[in-house]
């Protein structure tokens, strides 16, 4: 396979998964030894600092990631903490209270605590 195809796979998988991508599973989805596999990410990484791009590939355990680098949390941490948190109602709260307290707790429970 082409080195840029498959780096731009490699790339799309790790983008959309958004989590740690097993080294099995992307030889898998390549049908690339660990030799190649390797050596398409370390050009990746080669790409992403010479270009100076903000995210760049890490190694977790036998898995890999895409990631922003850190050097750009600054800036992306004020349009994170922007998210809207969840509000949740009175009567979530109150349902979550009891099963909190009592884990095994049936509905029908539930609904007759809240109603006393």
């Amino acid at each position: 396979m082409e080195l840029e195809k498959a780096k731009a796979i490699v790339e799309a998988i790790l983008f959309a998964c958004g989590r740690e991508v097993e080294v099995k599973e992307l030889m898998s989805a390549l049908e690339v030894s660990s030799e190649e596999l390797f050596t398409i990410i370390q050009s990746m990484k080669i790409d992403y600092e010479k270009e100076g791009r903000g995210i760049e590939i890490i190694k977790v355990q036998d898995a890999f990631q895409l990631t922003t680098k850190k050097d750009y949390y600054e800036y992306i941490y004020p349009i994170l903490d922007k998210r809207s948190k969840p509000n949740l109602s009175n009567a979530a709260l109150e349902t979550l209270s009891i099963i909190a307290y009592n884990p095994r707790i049936t509905r029908a429970e539930i609904e007759t605590i809240r109603r006393s």
